[in-house]
């Protein structure tokens, strides 16, 4: 069921009129699978004789009662929201109802593990889901303390975002009450409830005061062994220090656990003291490091959340941005120089500014700071705008005004809005006492507008090889043609032994259509000149034509990691652009992959060279090329030092990109242990990815997905098995598939996932052809009809992704030339229609290509 939308509008009159005090709420978990009961008292200050709303999304209201007198449910409740008429100066408010538990992972999740039975509850009420559980005036700016008491199962574990008190037990039922203390003052979409029969480990941390906080993590019991306590701890310990340290303001709550839970829409929520994340993030088989690199990352994003957003919170979600941008950056910079992943910054340079370039280039961009009208423009705004184009603004930003400013600035902000609402007005106010810089041109450029620039370099020499010219051209494109200031630096780049070195370096602010390097002037041309040398602005940048040359044979002999990661950067940019024909990227990777040295950067050129393969090749040429890949990739799996992580990352990507039976053949030996390789065990995670790639070939039947769903029967499990059955290449199978996702309401989230993901495993992708008609005609009633978040994953999960079809974007135009459909849902549809028409220009480039060479 929707929750209720809210604008802005509506929230600001309502902040205009009403300030809460704190929320007494009680929970009954002990009413059955289906609902649970709900009380609430709130107390809340409003102009005598105003009126206004409060949001409550109910099963069923059995008493409203406002400063004592009781309102009929009937009249004033719609089932989202209750009127609240003639308010007096100071007022309390009752509501008592029942609500359901859900399996979307919005408001109160309820998850059976099918291991030993056990139920597992948790809460998330980002962006305003809280109502969904209590009756709460749910926006960011009205913030008050919420005490919780909960009658739970006397052997659960029970959290909140206090400190959990001991349970008051001895009932007759075996249930017990815990009775939390009231906790700080925050908003409501980070207060939290975490139930269940938890695992749990616990610890401290010191503050720079001296102060110890309690720390804890949760895992459900069939998980515990995979939970590395330890290694959570340190990581919060060191994030404690950093951010004390860089902020000049203490760790400010009582409390921090960590709680991982199961079917988890997200990566992981910042509700104040008690982190929820996803299960992802316990491994319970082998990773790369790369993946561990994410996860402290990801830890270290949420840590910093007590400090900014929660400490100090938006006003209203147009500066969602902030939080999560400013969150993205420091948790990068925390895990540079805090934690043994000092390469961070290469990882920033190789993920984020490539997903915030992708996402700036899509028909739905945005700028940073967006106009947020409702919640379902914040919804959709969780995106690579919000997030790690946001984080790249903040890099250029902090290199505009320096790293000691800023985070002087920062600390003074935290300090002056504590526990209160704030604005990026008030940021940037700090920023400028802090620096001497006067930033209101700089957020106007940077942060009010959208689109992502390209820097060129455009070099003259001389008969001897002397620079007589340098000018870097900034170009924009046609629906977004803001130029902006940036200050980046030029690096120069020579071949020493084996070694490409750096042998000069430039740092200069660009502004306009174009700048001269005066530095460079005079100088001897270098083997490679690379802008933006250090990543220290967004922009898109290409190489020289003797610099791309040059790099594209030396490439693995670059030492520098972040600079390796600007022209893999730059030539997969040339890619999507239809610059530079797929084929060369694939020949490039094969060449090359075996020499990277950085975790992250190798798996994410693997990463797309599975995507230029499967969209970006000339369908005619594809399959001969696939093979060479693949045959290259097993290669360099033999070759890999034995039980290195780049022998595993090279293993996997072997596995998504086999292309033959001989291939497949491989996979079946491994599977089944006929095929071995030295310093790769088949655990249980490359054992479902071996049985899932085996489904899509055809070669693996129900037989084997039962055999090693037997030996994985966990919830995961499940859910991959479901994956495999999706993933087989018959058409009944895929029909089955699309039916359930698009129709069945008892799929939780991550089944949906699931099948989705099965169902997407197309080959050939003509498989998937039927789906186009019924897809396009279902998308109004499964919006209307579902929660934001499973609508978006049906509609997300079942565009026909694989087809690089013609025939499927003249349907997507079609269906966007009609009137009516929800802002959020065209959204998404436009975004998929992006990407398609990009793959067919991709394709329609290498072809070109081909047919030159041929």
């Amino acid at each position: 069921m929707p929750a209720a939308n809210l604008t802005r509008l509506e929230a600001e009159e309502r902040s205009s009129n009403v300030r809460v005090d704190r929320y007494e709420i009680a929970l009954d978990l002990t009413r059955g699978a289906e609902r649970f009961g709900s009380e609430t008292h709130v107390w809340f200050e409003a102009r005598t004789g105003s009126s206004t709303f409060i949001e409550a999304t109910t099963t069923s209201v059995h008493e409203i009662r406002l400063n004592g007198v009781g309102l009929d449910p009937a009249v004033v409740s719609d089932g989202t929201r209750i009127r609240l008429d003639g308010l007096a100066a100071e007022n309390e408010l009752v509501v008592v109802s029942d609500a359901f538990y859900t399996n979307s992972g919005e408001g109160l999740h309820r998850f059976v593990d099918p291991v030993d039975d056990s139920v597992y509850l948790y809460t998330e009420f980002a962006v305003a889901e809280a109502n969904r559980v209590f009756a709460v005036f749910d926006q960011p700016d009205l913030k008050a303390s919420f005490q919780f008491t909960i009658t739970a199962p006397s052997e659960w574990q029970v959290l909140s975002n206090a400190p959990t008190p001991l349970p008051v037990d001895g009932l007759e039922d075996g249930t017990a009450v815990w009775e939390f203390d009231a906790g700080p003052v925050i908003s409501s979409y980070i207060a939290a409830i975490i139930a269940g029969p938890y695992a749990v480990w616990r610890s401290a941390a010191e503050t720079r005061s001296g102060r110890v906080v309690p720390l804890g993590v949760f895992t459900r019991a069939s998980l515990a062994a995979h939970a590395e306590p330890d290694v959570l701890f340190d990581t919060v310990r060191a994030g404690i220090e950093f951010y004390e340290t860089s902020y000049g303001v203490d760790f400010p709550y009582d409390k921090y656990d960590q709680i991982f839970v199961p079917e988890y829409n997200w990566g992981a929520m910042e509700n104040v003291g008690a982190v929820t994340f996803n299960e992802a993030y316990l491994f319970r088989s082998k990773v790369s490091d790369a993946r561990k690199e994410q996860r402290t990352i990801v830890i270290l994003h949420e840590l910093s959340h007590m400090w900014f957003g929660n400490l100090v919170t938006m006003k209203w979600w147009n500066d969602l941005w902030l939080n999560e941008s400013f969150a993205t950056w420091t948790s990068t910079d925390a895990t540079a120089q805090a934690t043994p992943f000092t390469d961070a910054w290469a990882t920033f340079a190789s993920i984020e500014k490539t997903d915030a370039a992708r996402q700036d280039q899509l028909p739905s961009t945005h700028p940073i700071v967006a106009e947020i009208r409702d919640l379902e423009d914040v919804e959709v705004n969780f995106d690579g705008i919000t997030y790690d184009k946001g984080a790249s603004v903040i890099k250029q930003l902090v290199a505009w005004v320096g790293s000691e400013a800023f985070y002087s600035g920062v600390g003074a902000y935290l300090r002056t809005h504590r526990e209160g609402n704030a604005t990026l007005r008030d940021l940037l106010d700090e920023l400028e006492t802090a620096s001497g810089r006067t930033l209101g041109e700089w957020s106007a450029l940077w942060l009010e507008t959208a689109g992502v620039n390209t820097l060129r370099p455009h070099i003259e020499t001389d008969d001897a090889g002397a620079i007589i010219r340098f000018d870097i051209e900034q170009t924009a494109s046609e629906d977004h043609p803001t130029l902006r200031p940036h200050r980046l630096a030029v690096g120069f780049y020579d071949l020493d032994g084996d070694a490409v070195v750096r042998t000069a370096r430039f740092e200069l602010d660009v502004a306009g259509s174009s700048t001269t390097v005066a530095d460079a002037i005079g100088r001897a041309r270098p083997d490679l000149v690379l802008l933006n040398d250090d990543d220290l602005t967004y922009a898109k940048i290409r190489l020289d034509e003797a610099s791309l040359a040059f790099a594209l044979d030396n490439l693995d002999r670059i030492h520098d990691p972040v600079a390796r990661i600007l022209v893999w950067g730059s030539v997969w940019d040339a890619v999507r652009d239809a610059e530079m024909p797929a084929s060369d990227f694939v020949r490039l990777v094969v060449g090359n992959i075996g020499h990277e040295s950085q975790s992250t950067t190798r798996n994410t050129a693997l990463g797309q060279l599975e995507t230029a393969l499967d969209r970006y090749v000339d369908p005619d040429a594809r399959h001969s090329l696939a093979v060479h890949a693949a045959d290259s990739v097993w290669a360099l799996v033999q070759l890999a030092e034995t039980g290195s992580d780049a022998q595993f990352q090279f293993l996997r990507a072997f596995i998504r990109i086999a292309e033959t039976p001989g291939h497949h053949e491989i996979l079946s030996g491994l599977l089944d242990g006929r095929t071995s390789v030295d310093g790769i065990e088949i655990d249980t995670d490359l054992r479902w990815e071996l049985v899932i790639a085996l489904a899509a070939a055809g070669v693996a039947r129900d037989a084997d997905i039962d055999a090693v769903l037997a030996l994985d029967s966990t919830a995961k499990g499940g859910q991959l098995a479901a994956t495999a059955r999706a993933a087989r290449p018959d058409a009944a199978v895929k029909r089955d598939a699309w039916t359930a996702v698009a129709t069945d309401e008892s799929l939780s989230n991550d089944l949906v996932r699931a099948l989705s993901a099965g169902w997407r495993r197309a080959r050939p992708a003509s498989l998937l052809e039927e789906s186009t008609e019924p897809y396009f005609a279902m998308l109004e009633s499964v919006w209307a009809a579902r929660s934001f978040t499973m609508a978006e994953l049906i509609v997300d999960g079942l565009f026909p992704t694989p087809l690089v079809s013609h025939n499927v974007a003249r349907a997507a135009r079609e269906w966007l030339d009609r009137e009516g459909q929800a802002p959020a849902l065209r959204r998404i549809i436009a975004e998929h229609l992006s990407e398609l028409e990009r793959a067919l220009a991709a394709r329609a480039a290498d072809a070109l290509r081909s047919g030159d060479t041929q």
